[in-house]
């Protein structure tokens, strides 16, 4: 060839997108390392569309949510610390407060937030947007304060993501954000009602789907995209103490990877270390699965 330059044949454009992706994968996955994947189905028919989980008792116990308003309280069986079994302890319609089930377009339950203690818990929705304290022993739902914000938001794409901090102040934030290229409001619960505490910088084609604490009260964001070969996960962290909310990305997941992640639980077993456990959204439709997918932070 002229001037000494060998000429290269293209890679197909998949396997370039594949690389780049995986390329992206190995450079955020150095603080997470995976220790489990675990696909999970049961023949009920209220089985699927987990949108919500939490992790108590050092891994041994979970509580989820779905889109169709069901609470479900499953055991988690381990060995050498990784997940090998589910078990199903119980599950229950969640209720308005009179105890009525929850029905039609009220029912669509997408974040779940327990105190570490598993004693106090909080429920967000999607379509008519609001966010509920939780009985867990009856499933019963009562509203907290709304926010006029709330009802600004678009009706598939409400409040995702609810955490609760260390110091017992809940937070949310929407699906989307009021622009492509605007940022997500992140919603702090005082006594005066909802505030805008921060403002989550939106990074590419991801949108919040879950949210958790760790116990030094750092915000980690579950995100998802939708691409043609399958979906894609990202975990961003936040320290909220500082003024610009700085932030770190521990996972960026190639297309395809797992399924439709949706739930995040941030917890710590036994020996201290912290653990990420995810759960996918099936939607109720055979071509996806349930997945219960962990991480251990490694810093």
């Amino acid at each position: 060839m002229p001037g000494g330059v060998e000429k290269l044949t293209p890679l197909p454009l998949l396997l370039v997108l594949w690389l780049l992706c995986a390329a992206s994968t190995a450079q955020a996955d150095q603080a997470l390392r995976l220790i489990s994947d675990t696909q999970w189905s049961l023949d009920r028919t209220w089985f699927g569309g987990f949108s919500g989980i939490e992790v108590t008792s050092q891994g041994a116990l979970a509580t989820l949510i779905t889109d169709k308003g069901m609470l479900v309280r499953v055991n988690l069986r381990r060995q050498d610390n990784r997940l090998t079994g589910i078990e199903l302890r119980d599950h229950r319609r969640l209720t308005h407060k009179n105890g009525r089930p929850l029905s039609g377009r009220s029912h669509d339950a997408e974040g779940l937030a327990l105190s570490s203690d598993g004693t106090t818990a909080y429920v967000s929705f999607e379509h008519r947007h609001r966010v509920a304290s939780l009985t867990l022993g009856t499933g019963r739902t009562r509203l907290l304060a709304s926010s006029d914000a709330f009802d600004t938001f678009e009706s598939n794409a409400g409040l995702e993501a609810l955490a609760l901090h260390p110091d017992g102040t809940l937070y949310t934030l929407p699906e989307r954000s009021t622009g492509r290229h605007a940022p997500f409001d992140l919603y702090k619960l005082t006594p005066a009602g909802w505030r805008v505490a921060h403002r989550i910088p939106r990074r590419g084609p991801f949108l919040p789907v879950g949210a958790d604490f760790d116990d030094r009260g750092r915000l980690y964001l579950l995100e998802r995209a939708v691409t043609p070969l399958g979906f894609r996960s990202r975990i961003r962290r936040f320290d909220l103490i500082r003024d610009a909310a700085p932030e770190t990305t521990l996972l960026t997941t190639p297309a395809g990877r797992f399924d439709n992640l949706e739930g995040l639980s941030v917890w710590q077993d036994s020996a201290g270390q912290t653990r990420l456990t995810l759960i996918s959204d099936d939607n109720f439709l055979t071509l996806q699965k349930t997945q219960i997918v962990e991480y251990a932070l490694t810093e």
